[in-house]
């Protein structure tokens, strides 16, 4: 299927994602380009919600991470959580960057929201942000009242975020943690970048083959790419794992990597939905200023959620 009409205009205004010459970004630069958000008028409103609130997850062993709590109810009763991953490449995004989405699945599913502020490479290498991701989740269980958790807890995560949430339901699900849900957007699962899509689409479509092989040369220099906290897709067993929704876009390098990983999880007796936006490019999830599949695709995600965790028909 050709571009969708809106993507086709993205991608005019930017083929590559980071419309840079990454061979001279040095950390100076990713600071400045950090700086910077020409996105930021695209994001969506930010809806004036009864709670927000920054506080810091607690870590065993060194500081807290950071994390931004949203609820859109009014009572202070618990209730489910979703644990939100942003994108960005391991190297770019925030939860303030970030705080449209935050808001947005605090309204659309009803549930807590606690927004991750990980660490970034290439200051913090990997495994930085996979820790600090697990980190949260398990002071989640751990401190359920803290995070007005009634129990019920789920994942979702965009792009590298996604990886991060895969990455996070199996850790889960070897501490013996049980997962109500993974919605996992357009995810990193495979830093090895062998598909098809990452052929068809190398050039042009927003993402870049070339800036993703960047983003993984920041986060995890000399990681070997089949450890499973990088690329979830080569994790030997997925028996067991939450069930999940995976939202792939058409004209994405990482297209094959998550349709990949539903059939894995459906072949390992994993409940899993897939749903490919056609004619989508990489980033539209959280451009709802640019792209109508973005409210499509939000509402389809949060409706799963909402299935998962409050039993609504979906």
């Amino acid at each position: 299927m050709p571009l969708h009409p809106q993507a086709q205009e993205y991608v005019a205004l930017y083929p590559s994602d980071l419309n840079t010459d990454l061979a001279a970004l040095d950390l100076a630069g990713i600071q400045e380009l950090r700086a910077q958000d020409a996105l930021a008028p695209h994001r969506g409103p930010l809806p004036p919600l009864p709670s927000v609130r920054d506080e810091t997850a607690v870590r065993d062993d060194g500081p807290g991470v950071p994390v931004r709590i949203y609820r859109a109810d009014r009572g202070d009763g618990p209730l489910p959580v979703v644990v939100y991953f942003h994108g960005g490449g391991w190297v770019f995004g925030s939860v303030r960057r970030n705080d449209a989405v935050g808001r947005d699945l605090a309204v659309r599913t009803g549930a807590v929201v606690v927004s991750v502020d990980y660490r970034l490479a290439p200051e913090h290498a990997f495994p930085a942000a996979a820790d600090d991701a697990w980190t949260v989740l398990r002071d989640i269980f751990a401190r359920p009242a803290f995070y007005q958790c009634n129990g019920a807890v789920a994942v979702v995560g965009d792009s590298a975020g996604g990886n991060l949430a895969a990455v996070a339901a199996w850790q889960a699900r070897d501490a013996g943690l049980r997962l109500a849900h993974q919605a996992l957007v357009y995810p990193v699962l495979d830093v090895a970048m062998d598909t098809p899509s990452y052929v068809e689409f190398a050039k042009g479509f927003g993402l870049d083959a070339e800036e993703m092989a960047w983003f993984a040369r920041q986060y995890a220099p000399g990681a070997d790419p089949a450890d499973p906290r990088l690329s979830p897709l080569r994790l030997p067993d997925l028996s067991g794992l939450p069930a999940a929704t995976v939202v792939t876009a058409e004209c994405d390098v990482l297209r094959d990597e998550g349709e990949r990983y539903a059939v894995r999880l459906a072949h390992a007796g994993v409940p899993a939905e897939l749903r490919r936006f056609e004619g989508a490019v990489h980033g539209f999830f959280c451009l709802p200023g640019l792209f109508d599949q973005a409210s499509e695709a939000r509402e389809y995600v949060a409706a799963r959620l909402r299935g998962a965790l409050f039993g609504e028909v979906a």
